[in-house]
């Protein structure tokens, strides 16, 4: 089974649609729930040109394209629209630090600031939970920050909630309780984390308002 295949129906058809997310997104995808899909924008080697951007849910629209919050976050740092990483001069995306990757590089003269983006669609009675599914890679990337602030820069991870209805998030100890230590040792590190919750539009995404980050889940 591949589980970034999804069946949707389509003006009385069903069709087969990519979908660009690695979680379980069993809270969201349920039979009989409304979509939001789109032509792919570039020829592809997946045998269906449809993608599955959004679902309804609670009637709210919730992003599932793992893609968004970096597009939108690399927007907001060069149009200066993030306060609390604003004023760098320069942005590099997909920057190399030692045999790591991160999402992007900020200079301005000064230490360089290391940021790496994760997306959370996943919320629980207001508060936003991540991961969803276990992530190996999650954790390797916290330790690879920490290296990072270890080494002189100054080091972020940015959780962006894909819908506006979270008030706070949290490391989803329940599903992947490493992610969670992981995470709690970064910040005693010296990492700095951020989350903010992402509005919506037919045509438009971009970052709304900035939450708490809690330490444990169970403090909400």
């Amino acid at each position: 089974m591949n589980r970034f295949l999804g069946l949707v129906e389509l003006n009385g058809r069903e069709e087969r649609c990519y979908i660009p997310n690695p979680g379980r997104l069993k809270e969201l995808l349920q039979e009989g729930c409304t979509v939001a899909v789109r032509k792919a924008q570039a020829i592809t080697s997946r045998s269906t040109s449809l993608e599955l951007l959004a679902v309804k849910h609670e009637g709210l629209c919730v992003s599932i394209d793992s893609r968004l919050p970096n597009l939108v976050v690399e927007e907001a740092l060069r149009l200066g629209t993030l306060p609390e990483l604003a004023g760098y001069a320069t942005v590099t995306a997909n920057p190399r630090f030692g045999w790591s990757f991160f999402d992007f590089r900020l200079e301005d003269g000064g230490p360089p600031c290391v940021l790496e983006v994760k997306g959370c669609s996943l919320v629980r009675r207001g508060l936003a939970l991540f991961p969803d599914a276990p992530t190996v890679r999650g954790r390797r990337q916290l330790r690879e920050l920490a290296r990072a602030r270890q080494a002189g820069h100054r080091a972020v991870v940015l959780f962006v909630v894909q819908r506006p209805d979270a008030r706070a998030l949290a490391p989803n100890d329940e599903t992947d309780p490493k992610f969670g230590e992981a995470l709690r040792d970064a910040l005693s590190m010296g990492i700095e984390a951020l989350a903010y919750s992402l509005l919506i539009h037919e045509r438009e995404a971009r970052l709304s308002k900035r939450l708490p980050v809690l330490l444990r889940s169970e403090r909400a």
